[in-house]
């Protein structure tokens, strides 16, 4: 057997797949890609084939001697080989200093694969102290504008393999939690920016953005999210506004990174803060009860926001 991103490849799917090579001898290792996840499908939770994964599977194949791929018909450009880094774009930076009060209605815009999305990548690049990452997986991006004006951005996208507080806190098993990751969040990015001084913005912003993500997230991704989380720099921040939207602390990462062997800090301690989405979301992330239609309800603002036109 073979094993591939937790798919297990017996004998009987390697004949399958030099017989699908056999019958196609013109097709390209996409082609040929797309059609075992058609025969298999292999999809992703919203209906997409796996054909990224698929293709990368067969070609582990290809190199173990398993079965024989016909050579590339081309080589296409990959854009995360040589990552540029986002333009620059001139946005209004007059201060912003204000109750918060004046400044809503609030207008949450998720802006992932539109024509707003180099302005969030270009706004977290040059006015986030991490810069700009581009995430794989699942991920959304938010801008939020209040008349207009961009004012903070959040960047969430598939949870962390694996985090010794959060996985005790839930109270699942190694194969559990590889089954049900996908049903958690992470919130690898929070920018308000510089020039915008309003108290008690940031919590505010969690309160309405944890509806807000949930909705949005069943929407595209065809699958619901039951709890969130987020790491804090422990030297830059002590997590306020988390404390503030009812986020709650867990305990401190260790500092070693997931692929360390020197079992020795190497990076800088933080805070791992998590958010349950539901009451039992214990349950649901175990597997031991389903979905309850009423299990999450959004409050009717959230709901405005989210579908707002950017």
């Amino acid at each position: 057997m073979f094993t591939y991103r937790g798919r297990v490849v017996t004998d009987k799917d390697i004949i399958f797949i030099k017989e699908l090579i056999a019958q196609n001898p013109d097709a390209s290792r996409r082609a040929l890609s797309r059609k075992l996840c058609i025969a298999w499908n292999w999809v992703q939770a919203n209906g997409a084939l796996r054909d990224m994964v698929c293709r990368g599977m067969m070609l582990e194949l290809h190199r173990a001697g398993f079965i024989r791929l016909p050579d590339k018909k081309c080589n296409p450009h990959n854009p995360f080989v040589e990552r540029r880094k986002p333009k620059k774009i001139q946005i209004n930076q007059t201060l912003l200093e204000t109750k918060l009060a004046k400044i809503r209605p609030l207008e949450f815009c998720q802006v992932r694969r539109s024509p707003h999305e180099k302005m969030f990548n270009s706004l977290i690049e040059y006015y986030h102290y991490l810069g700009y990452c581009h995430s794989v997986g699942e991920q959304l991006k938010y801008i939020v504008y209040t008349d207009g004006r961009p004012i903070a951005c959040f960047a969430w996208s598939s949870a962390a393999r694996h985090i010794g507080y959060r996985d005790r806190f839930i109270g699942w098993d190694a194969k559990t939690r590889k089954k049900n990751l996908h049903l958690l969040a992470y919130n690898t990015r929070f920018l308000i920016l510089p020039w915008v001084r309003v108290p008690h913005l940031a919590s505010h912003l969690l309160g309405h953005m944890i509806k807000i993500l949930a909705l949005d997230w069943r929407k595209i991704y065809n699958h619901p999210i039951w709890y969130l989380e987020t790491f804090v720099d422990k030297t830059r921040f002590a997590g306020t506004c988390y404390k503030a939207a009812n986020w709650k602390y867990l305990g401190d990462t260790t500092g070693r990174g997931k692929n360390d062997q020197t079992f020795k800090p190497n990076r800088s301690i933080k805070a791992v803060w998590g958010y349950p989405l539901a009451k039992n979301f214990r349950s649901l992330l175990r597997g031991t009860h389903s979905e309850d239609p009423g299990t999450y309800r959004p409050g009717r603002q959230a709901v405005r926001c989210s579908f707002k036109a950017c």
